[in-house]
């Protein structure tokens, strides 16, 4: 009895073990697979999971009130491929022009502030349709504990279908550039991928990078990334491995760097640094100019 009851439990050893090395060895790893849609959730989650980090959200500081008024642009609404709508706070060109940048915005929303820089971005480029995209359909954050809840509740896949959109709206000839600060930075990048050859720059300031090489690859434009240094969340390791991975997907990137702390480009932020906000700005648009403006 004892022999059989000794067979029987090393066979079922053995198959267990069998079991465990043929799924370790026959899954494949996310992003490893083009056919793996979860692939590109991964860095969005990433940044999401910040929300639930006491740390991260104590660097951002409840915004400061805007008292901008001067707006350039209006409220438009767009068709979605599901048959709902979206929205987002468009700045039009004066003279008529296939040039577009898709703004997203910080883990607030789309508030006063984004509006503001897209009146600006308008006004510094000229001939370009400024299209800041509404992440949270409609909801703007107050203070961090409303964007730790909106940035972690957002509905991902309603996002991409949202880009998809913006794009279809912009029309079938539209050249597009993405810029996007912290939540937006990440969704920059993202946008970037989706929009494929339709894209002509990428600009994110201190978002989550894409990990995957796979979805890197898809690339096909140059991407500029903004990071503070002294930021706890996109860390110094992440920023380079980011530099490796665009490197090994043979794309192009430029890092700049400032001694800075996350969210610094936002005049909101009681911890702004100006310095760093206006020499990265020169630069943001000197990229644009080139990239996009000037992209026949």
């Amino acid at each position: 009895m004892k022999s059989i009851f000794r067979i029987f439990f090393v066979f079922s050893v053995l198959f267990l073990t069998a079991d465990l090395f043929a799924q370790t060895t026959t899954k494949a790893p996310c992003c490893e697979t083009a056919e793996n849609e979860d692939c590109k959730f991964e860095a969005v989650d990433k940044f999401a999971s910040f929300g639930n980090d006491a740390g991260f959200r104590n660097i951002h500081p409840n915004p400061l009130p805007s008292d901008y008024k001067d707006f350039k642009g209006e409220t438009i609404t767009y068709s979605l491929d599901d048959g709902t709508t979206a929205s987002g706070y468009l700045v039009k060109s004066a003279v008529p022009s296939n040039k577009w940048i898709f703004v997203f915005q910080e883990w607030w929303g789309l508030n006063d502030y984004i509006k503001k820089e897209s009146d600006e971005i308008n006004n510094d480029l000229g001939a370009v349709n400024v299209l800041a995209l509404d992440l949270y359909d409609g909801k703007v954050a107050t203070t961090r504990e409303e964007a730790s809840k909106y940035v972690q509740s957002v509905d991902k896949n309603r996002i991409y279908k949202m880009i998809s959109g913006a794009s279809t709206y912009a029309g079938s000839d539209a050249q597009i550039a993405t810029l996007g600060w912290c939540f937006g930075g990440t969704w920059s990048l993202q946008a970037a991928i989706e929009l494929g050859s339709k894209c002509d720059a990428c600009v994110f300031y201190y978002g989550q990078p894409e990990g995957s090489i796979e979805r890197l690859s898809k690339l096909e434009c140059p991407v500029l990334m903004v990071w503070a240094s002294q930021d706890k969340s996109i860390t110094d390791s992440t920023v380079t491995a980011f530099q490796k991975n665009m490197e090994t997907a043979g794309k192009s990137l430029v890092v700049l760097t400032y001694d800075a702390s996350h969210g610094f480009a936002n005049p909101s932020n009681p911890n702004h640094n100006q310095e760093a906000t206006i020499n990265s700005k020169l630069k943001v648009l000197s990229f644009l100019k080139t990239n996009l403006m000037d992209n026949n």
